[in-house]
């Protein structure tokens, strides 16, 4: 272990390092060694946690409570991931990607108090987002789950109110094969007399039944009083939780149909914290319009059209064909595609190949990243159009190159595609 003297001196890349170096595994659940580092560390929060987990939506869910508890004056904290460019992201205090100085000492306080724990990059990440939260005192502490539910180490920290947001078949070697396995895992941040809201319209059985078990306070999506729900009503919708009514809501920012799905999750959480984080309805309409969250089907300005999504699982992928399908006409839709190896990466392919018309193939780095070559190969052998590139830069360029006026170019697979297309893309709007 460095000295202190020497730790002192790490900028934000020198610390990225040092997690990456302290773990044997870049994966391994469970809570044992973070409940030890906590304990150590007394980062015990005293304001409200909301946890947030689920195949696809969380980031949504957060940025907008983010959103609308920021427009109702409170001091927001937010921790989700992965990240799309700069670490910082993962780390939003009061709206901002947290700064150097307060990162890295955030990352100090943790290697102070683990002792001689042996955190994985995303243990210690977590433990530092919590350090950086309470040492700028917010008032409310919204956590996104990295993997699953029940063994992240965002579990570690004990909720006020949780979320599940949706449950799909992904990272099935660490949660199991089938959706019932994967709501257990995801069911495991709930809590005794704590609100269990799950906006999967169709939850397998197993989240509901761990819900009452333990006697969570579980909250549907439903038609009625004993969960919450929304209703579109022509460009307005209205929203509920119990007894509680929002009524000619703005559609949120965010584009894309599933978004009202996300809202009303994260409007449910709202209600349930009502009496402790009081919003008005001012700040639910303004947050709700303000909310933005990069990669989530996001719309660039400009010819040609250009959208990022960070989708990389069937599931995603369902809701990305339904969205594309919802655009206006596109004389040609070019893909600048880039996908880890261990995704359903058939199932992902199988959905979208009806919606593009050729196929821009990245490879992306090792060891679990997919080589653009194979992807092709599977494109090629369903009577597709591929090509196929040694980076997402390289097949951004070329697609940006043949793409016209009034063709369209999806990036989407990777958070990592994404988040080294989106500066390109941006700047190359810019410039034209």
């Amino acid at each position: 272990m460095p000295d202190t003297k020497e730790l002192a001196s790490y900028s934000v890349d020198d610390w990225l390092h040092h997690l990456e170096a302290l773990h044997a595994h870049v994966i391994e659940l469970g809570l044992d060694r973070v409940h030890a580092v906590i304990s150590q560390m007394g980062l015990t929060p005293s304001v409200p946690v909301i946890t947030v987990a689920g195949t696809n939506g969380k980031g949504s869910v957060c940025a907008m409570m983010e959103r609308i508890y920021s427009a109702a004056g409170f001091s927001v904290g937010v921790y989700s991931s992965p990240h799309l460019i700069r670490y910082h992201e993962r780390v939003r205090i009061n709206l901002a990607p947290i700064t150097d100085l307060a990162l890295c000492q955030s990352f100090q306080a943790v290697e102070a108090g683990r002792g001689e724990v042996a955190l994985t990059y995303f243990e210690f990440g977590t433990l530092a987002a919590m350090a950086a939260f309470m040492q700028a005192k917010v008032d409310v502490i919204i956590l996104e789950v990295g993997l699953g539910g029940r063994l992240d180490a965002v579990n570690a920290f004990e909720p006020s109110c949780t979320v599940i947001t949706s449950i799909d078949l992904d990272h099935q070697a660490f949660l199991g094969n089938t959706r019932e396995a994967i709501g257990f895992e995801k069911a495991g941040i709930f809590r005794k007399d704590i609100p269990a809201i799950c906006a999967d319209p169709l939850p397998p059985a197993t989240v509901e039944a761990h819900a009452r078990a333990i006697g969570a306070h579980w909250l549907p999506l439903a038609q009625d009083e004993h969960g919450f729900g929304y209703r579109r009503v022509e460009n307005q919708w209205n929203a509920w939780c119990g007894q509680k009514h929002y009524r000619s809501l703005p559609i949120p920012a965010l584009r894309g149909s599933y978004q009202l799905n996300n809202a009303a999750a994260a409007l449910a959480a709202i209600a349930c914290l009502q009496t402790t984080l009081p919003v008005s309805m001012g700040a639910i309409r303004r947050g709700l319009l303000e909310v933005e969250l990069p990669g989530r089907f996001q719309v660039l300005p400009g010819q040609p059209q250009v959208i990022l999504d960070v989708g990389h699982n069937p599931h995603a992928a369902k809701a990305l064909a339904s969205n594309l399908s919802q655009l206006g006409y596109a004389e040609r839709t070019f893909a600048v595609c880039g996908m880890m190896a261990d995704k359903d990466v058939d199932s992902v392919i199988a959905l979208l190949d009806g919606h593009i018309d050729v196929w821009m193939l990245a490879s992306l780095p090792p060891p679990r990243g997919a080589n653009a070559i194979e992807l092709a190969e599977k494109i090629i052998a369903r009577g597709g159009v591929a090509h196929s590139y040694d980076t997402p830069e390289l097949a951004w360029n070329a697609a940006f190159k043949q793409a016209g006026e009034r063709d369209r170019i999806l990036v989407f697979g990777s958070f990592i595609t994404v988040g080294e297309v989106l500066p390109l893309a941006q700047k190359r709007h810019a410039s034209h």
